[in-house]
Formats: C-alpha cells, structure tokens, sequence
C-alpha cells in the first residue's frame, strides 16, 4: 500500500507540474456549468439533470487527455526502464497510477459542488439523484480511466493513446445509447444496453443504484487494470 500511495503521489505531482491538471480542471468544470445553465434556464425545474446528461460525453472527451501520458509518457522521458527496475510491482504501479488520475476527475467533480447548493436554495431539490450521479460519474470516469491507462500501456504514442482510448470510451458509451440500441429488436436492444456504459449511467443517475450496475462498472475497471499489468509485463519481458 505504501508503494501505491508513493506511485500516487509521484503521479499527482506529474499531473500539477504540468498544463495538463488545470487545463482538465477548467475545461470539465467549465462545459459542465455551461451546459447545466444552458438546460436549467430553459426547463425551469429544480434538478441538475443538465449536468449528468452532459457529464457522460464530456468524460469521453476529457479522460483520454488525463490518460494519455501516463505510460507514454514514461517511455518518452526514458524513466519506463527505471521503474520497471524499482521492488514496486506491476499491479502496484498501474493501481497508483489509476488511484492519481481518478483523484483528479474527483476534484472536477467537486468543482461542481456548488450546482446542487444553489439549485437546492432555489427550490426543493431531490438528493437521492444527486448522489445517484455523483457515484456513477466517478464510476463511468473510473472505468474509462481504467481503459485509457491500457491504451497508454500498449502504445509510445500519446496522440496514438489519446485517439484509441477515446474512440473506445466513446464506443462503450455509444453502444448503450438509445440513439443505438433503439435500432435493433427488443432482446439485441436490452443486451446493447446492458454493455454500454450510458444506459447504466443514466439508471444511477436518477438515483436507482442497481447492484448489477455496481458490478459491471467495477468489472470492466478491474478488466482493464488487470489488463494493464499484462502490458506492462509483455514490456518487461520484451
């Protein structure tokens, strides 16, 4: 554990030494509060389902740019080799690496705090979505940092991880969505949206946590982030 939190903490550090934190941070925050008062205006209604219906898509867009430099990175500065060397192992470093990206989606997240006060001293607010939304969206962020972070692993390139670890977030989230699943029959439609992450998410998102919900986010996270260490490993051994 103490390894984790040091790999943790070395990659905070990386993230707040460089653009790429507060570039995230104004960027997720900003479209956030823009499209939340874009739709509450016009719909009048005392809920923040302009933020959670923006947050899936903004987190396809922005989690790529968080993970794409993660091991890219890495090999681009030449330090790959010496942590590869360091008694950390390959699950320790990959866990701390995911533990300091999702810490810096949390802090977007939290950046948006003041949304649900607001609209709560403005007329009578349900909080069981609130927090429905605010538990899947590090969920759904989770999972897609769990994927970009594979993606980093896999590849030198970081504008190579930015594109795939983008095309396939959006690909899970698409997948799911009723724009998409509402083509095919009834059985294809509730087995696309049972694979997509959107469909899940919006369920959360009106506060019903459903246990299956739960586990298929922590599944395909823990999917991805085993898959991780094989990368690094077929690294090692290469």
């Amino acid at each position: 554990m103490n390894r984790i939190r040091a790999v943790a903490g070395r990659e905070l550090r990386a993230y707040f030494n460089s653009p790429i934190a507060y570039i995230f941070l104004l960027a997720f925050a900003g479209a956030a509060l823009l499209m939340f008062f874009n739709s509450f205006f016009s719909r009048g209604v005392a809920d923040l389902r302009g933020l959670f219906d923006a947050v899936p898509l903004l987190m396809v867009l922005l989690v790529p740019a968080l993970t794409m430099r993660l091991w890219a990175e890495e090999d681009k500065q030449g330090t790959l080799e010496i942590l590869m060397t360091l008694p950390a192992r390959p699950a320790e470093l990959v866990a701390g690496k995911f533990l300091a990206s999702w810490a810096l989606l949390g802090v977007g997240l939290l950046l948006t705090l003041g949304l649900p006060i607001t609209v709560a001293s403005l007329g009578h607010l349900d909080w069981g979505p609130v927090l429905g939304g605010y538990l899947g969206a590090m969920l759904l962020g989770g999972a897609y940092l769990a994927i970009g972070q594979f993606i980093s692993a896999t590849t030198e390139n970081q504008i190579l991880a930015f594109i795939m670890a983008l095309v396939i977030c959006l690909a899970f989230y698409g997948v799911g969505a009723e724009a998409f699943a509402g083509l095919f029959s009834d059985t294809t439609a509730a087995i696309l949206r049972g694979l997509g992450t959107a469909s899940r998410f919006r369920s959360i998102a009106r506060g019903v946590v459903d246990l299956r919900d739960l586990i298929y986010y922590l599944s395909l996270t823990g999917f991805f982030l085993a898959a991780s260490v094989g990368a690094l490993r077929a690294r090692r051994w290469a």
